[in-house]
This record gives C-alpha cells, structure tokens and sequence, in this order.
C-alpha cells in the first residue's frame, strides 16, 4: 500500500470516527507504528488530522456526521483515485439515454468528461448540481445534441440544489441511469451530513431505472447524520482498487455489481482530453 493510500485510509478511520488509536491502525494496516505515527505526522502537517499523544483526532472539532465540507475542499481529497472512477463510469455511458448526475465531485469529473466526448450523444443529463450542469454548458460541440435539465432548489455547501423545488422536479421525470455521489457509504447504506440533500437524493433514486454509486475507497465507513438507502437499491458501485476487502464482501452480500478501474490499463488521461475509456473489470 502506498503511503497515499494509508493516509487516505487514515484520514477516513478519523472522519468515520472522529479519533482513532495508532495500535488500531497498526492492525489494520498491517505496518509498523513507526509507519503508522509517520503517516498521522504528515496528516496533522496537512491540518486533515491533530496529532494526540496515542492517534489522531478530528481538527477543532470537525469530520463529525453533520458536516458538510465545501465542494473545492472535497475536491482535493483522493483526486487520482476520483478521476480513474470518472473514467470507468463514462465507459457505462450510452449515446441516446436520459442519465443523472448527482451533486459531488467524482459526478463533476464524470461530466467533465462527458462534456469532451462528442461520442457520447445525442444525451440528456439531469442535474442537481450547479457544477455539472456548468461544466457540461461548455462542452464540446458534437454531432448529436446534450440537454441538460437543472432542477431548482436551495443551494448546500457542496453546491447542490436539494429542497422541495429540486423533489418535485423530479418526481415528475424518469432516467435510464442515475451516477450517484455519496459523503459515505458502509453496510448500512448511503450517507450524507445533509437532511435535505438526503431527500433529494432519495427523489434522484425513484427517478432512476438503475442506480450507480460512485465512491472512492476512503468513503467507506465514513458516516453521515442522513442515510440516503440502503445498498440492496444499489445496481453497481465503481470505487478504485484500494477499497478494502471487507467493504467488497458487504456490497457482494448486498448484490451490488463492483467496477474498479484495471489496473493493467494504465492510468486514465485526464478528462480535457480523454481517451478511449479502458475497459472495466468487474470484481
């Protein structure tokens, strides 16, 4: 594992937890403590973490389950791991369906790239999210036409449109396949810090014919004050290699289909100017 990947698997144990105890992480990482205090060093450097005699807290108070980080300070965390599951989920995208996008940043770069794409339409996108439905107003010009439907509603940290305004619009449409972020995700479902967003994620999920959560690795375990669904409503998770193996047995029990991105592939390109998308291999 690398030193990426611990952290980012540290920084989840904290937000999940709010504290977490070296010799935990020690057994759970299979490192040494030297590693592993390391590790938490470079995290409270970072202000992700405060370093305590023992582990690591949450800094001043935050990573609690009614916090809502803002969308550019989401977007910083586990970048390259988001990207490749931007690109493996564009792959699952037909010309000529009616798809959504929820509000999150692995959905944004997920529109990025459908944006760049002028094979992926004609399509229809319905959004609740201000950066989506931006990023795909400026696409690049195709053949065949790219609707984009925004709903209405109060706008949340993560610039979201949630509220009754943003469930009623959508109550009233159906799509082929919802891309669905989440704040996090463990055996008892979908989570975010949001009440409303919550809801609204909820009328994303009727409106749908098939569900795609997008989350990267560190989502697991980490826990929201709103559960959005179980995952038994859940179709197909795309997360990245790192996710570890108890959270692929929870989303295998639950019949959730995994994607991660393969490996052998190389890594994606980015999404300016993406490439053919690799092909997924199915865990």
């Amino acid at each position: 594992m690398l030193a990426s990947q611990r952290q980012d698997r540290i920084l989840a144990e904290v937000r999940a937890h709010g504290a977490v105890r070296v010799a935990d992480l020690v057994e759970r990482l299979d490192v040494s403590e030297m590693t592993v205090r390391r590790d938490i060093t470079e995290l409270d450097r970072a202000g992700l973490v405060r370093r305590v005699h023992g582990g690591a807290v949450v800094p001043d108070g935050s990573g609690r389950p009614t916090d809502e980080p803002g969308f550019e300070e989401k977007s910083t965390w586990a970048p390259a791991e988001k990207d490749a599951i931007a690109a493996l989920a564009a792959g699952t995208v037909e010309p000529g369906q009616a798809v959504a996008l929820s509000a999150g940043t692995t959905t944004h770069l997920l529109a990025r790239r459908i944006a760049a794409d002028p094979a992926l339409r004609p399509l229809t996108v319905v959004t609740n999210s201000l950066p989506v439905a931006q990023t795909l107003h400026r696409a690049v010009p195709g053949a065949g036409a790219l609707d984009v439907i925004l709903t209405g509603g109060t706008r949340t940290p993560s610039d979201a449109l949630v509220g009754p305004v943003a469930d009623t619009a959508l109550a009233t449409l159906r799509v082929d396949r919802l891309f669905l972020g989440v704040h996090g995700l463990d055996e008892s479902g979908l989570m975010t810090p949001n009440l409303a967003e919550a809801a609204t994620d909820r009328a994303l999920l009727r409106s749908a014919a098939a569900v795609t959560v997008l989350a990267d690795h560190t989502k697991w375990g980490v826990v929201g004050l709103a559960r959005i669904a179980p995952l038994e409503e859940v179709d197909v998770v795309v997360s990245d290699a790192a996710l570890p193996d108890p959270a692929r047995s929870v989303l295998a029990d639950a019949g959730c289909t995994l994607l991660v991105p393969d490996r052998a592939a190389g890594d994606p390109a980015a999404p300016a100017d993406p490439p053919a998308t690799p092909r997924p291999e199915e865990r």
